[in-house]
C-alpha cells in the first residue's frame, strides 16, 4: 500500500509541476528530467541558459535558440512514448510559435514525423529555405510511408473485394465462372444419392478483369483545418490509383481548383502540391469534378470537407441533387483524420444529409469499408458510420 501511495503522490508530482510542496514529494534523477522537459514547455519564460530536461530543478522555456530546442526535442523522445511525444511537439509549435524553428535543418533531423507536423511543414514550404527543403521532404515522405504500411493492404483487400462483388454476373461464360461461390449458393440443391450439387445459378464475373469497373474522384478541401484530412488523402488517393480496376482522380480545392491526378503515383509530391490555408468554395470544385464524369452510374464522389461554403450555397447543392439523381454514389466526409469531432457547417451537413447523402468524419481504418459500401452501391450501415465517426 505504501508503494502504491508513493507512486500515486509522484505522478501528481509530475502532474503539477512547481516545487515539492504539497505532495511532499522531491523528484530526482530521470524524474527530475521529466519535470524539466515538461516545465520547458508548459511554464513560463526560460531562465537564462537553463536547459531543458536537465539537473534537478524544474526549468522553464524554450527560448528562441533551435540547438536549445532540438536538444529538449531529443529528451522528450528519451522519457516519453512516441505519441506523448508528438502531443508535445503540437503543443510547443501552437503554445510556444517554434513553427519559424522548423525552417532550420537541425530542428527537422530532432522532431519525430507524424501528420501534425507534416501539415505544419506544408504550410510553410514557400517559406522553406533551400538548405531545409531536402530534409523537410524526408520527414513527409517517412509520414507518408508509415501511413501506406499501415492502410494499403486493407484498403486493397477490402475495396478488391468490393469491386469484384460489383462486377459479379449471373450468366457467366463457362471460362468465367466461379465454381467456388457457385457451389457455395447452390448448396441446398445438394443430392446426396449422387454427392453432388445442382448449379441452378452459376456466379461468375465479367470477362475484363483488368478493365476499370468503378471510378472514383476525391475531392479535397485544404483550407488549413482540413490538413491532417489532406494527407491521409493523398495517401489514399495514391493506393487508389495502384489499383488497376479504379481510375482515381484526386481534386484539391481552396478558392480555385488544381486536378492532381497526374501526381498520384507519389503522395508526396501530392502534399507539397497543396497549398493549405485560403477560402473555400465548393461549389467551383463540385462543378469541375462533375465535369470530369463520363459514367455517372459507375462513379464514387468523396468530397472531404469541413463544408464552410465560401461559394454558392445553392449552387453546391444542386450539384449534388444531380449527381446523385444521375446515379452517381455521393459521400461527404466532414474530416479524414484520427481527431476527435470535427467542427464543420451543420446547416450544410444537414442539407446535404435531405439529399441522401449524409456528412460524417472517418477515421483512415473505417475509409476502405465505407468505399466498400460505395463501390457495391450498398446504403452505409448505421453501425459503420457511427464506428467511422460522428454522423450527422
Amino acid at each position: 500500500m505504501a508503494s502504491t501511495t508513493d507512486e500515486r503522490l509522484r505522478r501528481w508530482r509530475l502532474v503539477l509541476g512547481g516545487e515539492a510542496d504539497g505532495t511532499g514529494r522531491t523528484l530526482r534523477g530521470r524524474d527530475a528530467a521529466m519535470d524539466g522537459a515538461l516545465a520547458a514547455l508548459y511554464r513560463g519564460a526560460p531562465e537564462e541558459g537553463a536547459r531543458p530536461g536537465r539537473g534537478g530543478r524544474r526549468s522553464t522555456g524554450l527560448g528562441g535558440s533551435a540547438p536549445q530546442v532540438a536538444r529538449w526535442l531529443g529528451d522528450i523522445r528519451e522519457y516519453f512514448p512516441s505519441t506523448v511525444v508528438q502531443l508535445m511537439q503540437q503543443d510547443a509549435i501552437t503554445r510556444l510559435g517554434l513553427d519559424r524553428l522548423l525552417l532550420e535543418p537541425e530542428m527537422l533531423e530532432a522532431v519525430e514525423p507524424d501528420v501534425h507536423l507534416v501539415a505544419t511543414l506544408l504550410s510553410l514550404k514557400h517559406a522553406l529555405p533551400e538548405t531545409t527543403r531536402e530534409s523537410a521532404r524526408a520527414v513527409v515522405g517517412k509520414v507518408v510511408a508509415d501511413l501506406e504500411r499501415r492502410l494499403a493492404d486493407r484498403t486493397r483487400a477490402t475495396l478488391g473485394g468490393a469491386l469484384d462483388r460489383s462486377a459479379r454476373v449471373a450468366r457467366p461464360r463457362h471460362r468465367d465462372i466461379d465454381w467456388d461461390r457457385t457451389i457455395r449458393a447452390n448448396l441446398r440443391n445438394y443430392l446426396p444419392e449422387h454427392g453432388t450439387v445442382v448449379p441452378e445459378r452459376l456466379v461468375g464475373y465479367a470477362r475484363a478483369q483488368r478493365a476499370v469497373k468503378k471510378d472514383v474522384i476525391l475531392c479535397i478541401d485544404q483550407s488549413g483545418s482540413m490538413a491532417p484530412s489532406v494527407v491521409h488523402s493523398a495517401v489514399f488517393g495514391a493506393v487508389l490509383a495502384s489499383m488497376r480496376t479504379l481510375d482515381t482522380r484526386l481534386v484539391v480545392f481552396d478558392t480555385s481548383v488544381v486536378d492532381l491526378t497526374e501526381q498520384l503515383t507519389d503522395p508526396v509530391d501530392v502534399l507539397f502540391a497543396t497549398r493549405l490555408g485560403g477560402g473555400t468554395d465548393i461549389n467551383r470544385a463540385l462543378a469541375y469534378c462533375q465535369s470530369k464524369i463520363t459514367r455517372p452510374s459507375e462513379t464514387v464522389v468523396v468530397l472531404i470537407s469541413d463544408l464552410y461554403e465560401g461559394g454558392i450555397r445553392d449552387g453546391m447543392l444542386k450539384r449534388v441533387a444531380a449527381m446523385k439523381a444521375a446515379g452517381v454514389q455521393f459521400i461527404a466526409l466532414l474530416a479524414l483524420s484520427d481527431e476527435g469531432a470535427p467542427a464543420y457547417d451543420h446547416a450544410h451537413a444537414a442539407a446535404l444529409a435531405a439529399l441522401g447523402a449524409p456528412a460524417f468524419a472517418c477515421t483512415p481504418d473505417a475509409f476502405p469499408a465505407i468505399m466498400a459500401a460505395a463501390i457495391e452501391k450498398r446504403p452505409i450501415p448505421r453501425g459503420l458510420v457511427e464506428g467511422a465517426g460522428r454522423g450527422v
